[in-house]
């Protein structure tokens, strides 16, 4: 589950999971399909015309959450989903892959939140991070 594009991170990801056999379903706004930026070879493609309405069904079809290294839209999304958390919409795990340090100073930011009470400790820990997907896996409670 996943964004439904076909370039950047995201489309390589999704071409890797498909040459492996897994199911891929990605959800995209109407406009950026018609940009001709949505994967046409996925296993389904959801597409909806909000990114509200994109990010609601993500979430209502998913059973955990990993951000990897991305742009605005990834901390978007990211930061949303984390939120719903901590207001009680969901309680599906959440992690960051933080391949090669990519989000050590967002999770700085986090642990800085929490020193300066903007943050609980309760709700820091709704983030789990690591460098190895086998072990963000396993703190996520997936494996």
């Amino acid at each position: 589950m996943y964004g439904g594009g076909r370039v950047g991170l995201m489309g390589f990801v999704a071409d890797a999971a498909l040459a492996h056999g897994a199911e891929v379903i990605g959800v995209i706004p109407r406009a950026l399909a018609e940009r001709e930026v949505a994967h046409d070879g996925l296993t389904k493609l959801h597409v909806v015309e909000t990114m509200h309405e994109r990010k609601a069904l993500m979430a209502d079809l998913s059973t955990a959450f990993v951000a990897l290294p991305g742009g605005y839209g990834t901390l978007d999304e990211f930061c949303e989903i984390v939120t719903w958390a901590q207001l009680g919409i969901h309680d599906s795990p959440i992690g960051i892959l933080n391949a090669e340090g990519y989000f050590d100073e967002l999770l700085a930011m986090f642990d800085k939140g929490v020193r300066e009470g903007f943050i609980s400790p309760a709700n820091r820990a709704i983030v789990r991070s690591s460098s190895k997907i086998e072990d963000l896996l396993v703190q996520m409670g997936l494996v």
